[in-house]
């Protein structure tokens, strides 16, 4: 199941070029109060990663957050507007039968 967001976002960079990505605009994308959010990270059920593209995807950034079994995912353009995002909830791994 996918769901795709078309508020306008555009990020901003810190100092070393790092991404910034607000709690609160987090917590919305996944339907969350901001403080169920913030929750979430301080007992670490929150992971990021980002992805440089390459070739024809040079200049732009894929982000992904995943929290429990949902995951944000957005292209960034060079100038830091989301050019797609969308919120997917992740099916979980079948359990395997142990002999």
């Amino acid at each position: 199941m996918t769901r795709a967001n078309t508020e306008p976002l555009t990020l901003s960079r810190d100092e070393t070029g790092e991404f910034l990505l607000p709690a609160d605009m987090l917590a919305a994308r996944f339907g969350w109060p901001t403080e169920t959010f913030r929750d979430m990270m301080r007992r670490g059920f929150v992971a990021s990663r980002v992805e440089r593209g390459e070739g024809e995807d040079a200049g732009r950034w894929r982000l992904s957050v995943r929290c429990g079994n949902r995951r944000w995912q957005a292209v960034v353009e060079t100038d830091g507007t989301v050019g797609s995002q969308r919120i997917e909830v992740i099916p979980s791994a079948p359990v395997k039968n142990r002999p």
